[in-house]
């Protein structure tokens, strides 16, 4: 009976694994355009005009701790000092894609 029960439970996990749907990836593409209509009077290139030590340079992401895609959507989310919150005003996927776009350009260098 063991036996069958463990045999049983392998397969239901190898199934879900086999079909589970990807998460979708984000659409960096779709971030630019987002970024340059909402983010870039302030963070133009990279940069921080009202904080200058802060921008979205990758040394700066890590220095501050925004350096992964789920800090910059919380940051983006909920603002913070002079940063406006942008939820209510772009969808979730709006600022997951800008964000995907912020650590690409990161990597590249900007």
């Amino acid at each position: 009976m063991k036996k069958i029960l463990s045999i049983i439970l392998l397969a239901v996990a190898v199934f879900g694994l086999a079909f589970s749907r990807p998460a979708l990836a984000a659409d960096t593409a779709k971030g630019a355009k987002i970024f340059s209509a909402n983010c870039a009077a302030c963070h133009i290139g990279g940069n921080n005009i009202v904080m200058a030590q802060k921008t979205l340079k990758k040394d700066a992401l890590e220095k501050y701790g925004m350096d992964s895609i789920e800090k910059i959507v919380y940051q983006a989310k909920n603002g913070k000092g002079a940063m406006p919150a942008f939820i209510g005003r772009l969808s979730d996927s709006d600022i997951e894609d800008v964000a995907a776009y912020v650590i690409e350009q990161a990597e590249k260098g900007w």
